[in-house]
């Protein structure tokens, strides 16, 4: 049966894929794909700790990538989860690899991971510096923005530091992911950690043996993609990288047939043959999404 709750949505049955949401995010940034994914796959979308939602991120573990995969990790394995087709957005993307190089992935898809970036080379101090305005602006507009995005034109603007098409994200959708960026227990510790520069570079990636797909949003101006990506394209073995034409650091909602199709080409490339998902039915709860392309034939028609 399929389990929804603030801190977890997990449906569908067959190879389970694992989405993991970026920094003050929650499992509601996956809503567009789910309904189509969940008819292919076991879908288990947790909403991370320390996140909106989701369970206290742990007193003790560091706050560094590698303490977050610890606590992800742990969280897993009370799900049952053992290996798992990963998705992963931004700080979900460095989850992602960090679970892959401890053989927890059968196959990661990466869209726009953090942690590309080299200690000292000033990226994280300036992304602390980003997180701090956007908390600071969305707190002090907390009480107008039902009205702000009320109207397509206005939310587009609103969002546009994270996505290209703000205006297809439903008002209420755009509400609740304002909502859930302030109530991120974790945002301030974190951001702190960012402005010391320290645990939140990827490295051992020489570590991951599963394969790797690294998707690069065209218009990312989270994590810019000729600042953030050459390091994982060098250092991730046999890596496969492709660019998102028309997507922002947030992409689904930009283009949700791209992104069905891009995580469902690969994941079932990446199958044994023979372990072929079971069809169920969607969430009724959840939106109907567009009839998934591969990621060629979207990449053209954006061309």
């Amino acid at each position: 049966m399929p389990e929804i709750s603030p801190a977890l949505y997990r449906a569908g049955s067959g190879e389970p894929l694992v989405l993991l949401h970026g920094f003050t995010g929650a499992w509601m940034h996956w809503r567009p794909l789910l309904a189509e994914l969940s008819r292919r796959y076991e879908v288990i979308a947790p909403t991370l700790d320390g996140h909106a939602g989701g369970r206290p991120y742990p007193s003790s573990s560091p706050m560094s990538f590698e303490g977050s995969a610890d606590a992800l990790s742990a969280h897993l394995d009370e799900l049952g989860v053992g290996t798992a087709h990963l998705v992963g957005n931004s700080m979900g993307g460095a989850l992602a690899l960090e679970l892959a190089k401890r053989g927890r992935a059968r196959s990661v898809v990466a869209l726009a991971p953090a942690g590309g970036w080299t200690q000292g080379d000033g990226e994280a101090r300036r992304l602390a510096r980003f997180f701090a305005r956007q908390q600071r602006v969305s707190r002090a507009l907390e009480a107008r923005m039902p009205l702000i995005v009320a109207r397509a034109k206005v939310r587009r603007m609103a969002l546009r530091d994270i996505m290209r098409r703000g205006d297809l994200v439903p008002a209420s959708d755009a509400l609740r992911l304002v909502e859930l960026s302030l109530g991120c227990t974790v945002a301030e510790r974190a951001i702190g950690a960012l402005r010391e520069d320290r645990g939140l570079v990827l490295g051992d990636l020489e570590r991951i043996e599963c394969p790797v797909l690294l998707a690069t949003p065209q218009f990312d101006r989270v994590l810019p993609p000729e600042r953030h990506a050459p390091r994982l394209r060098r250092e991730i073995p046999g890596v496969q990288a492709i660019v998102l034409p028309g997507c922002g650091h947030v992409p689904m909602w930009d283009d949700t047939p791209l992104l069905i199709g891009t995580i469902a080409e690969f994941v079932d490339r990446n199958t044994p043959a023979g372990a072929a998902a079971t069809s169920v039915p969607a969430d009724p709860a959840e939106p109907a999404a567009a009839p998934p392309h591969t990621a060629s034939q979207t990449a053209s028609q954006s061309a």
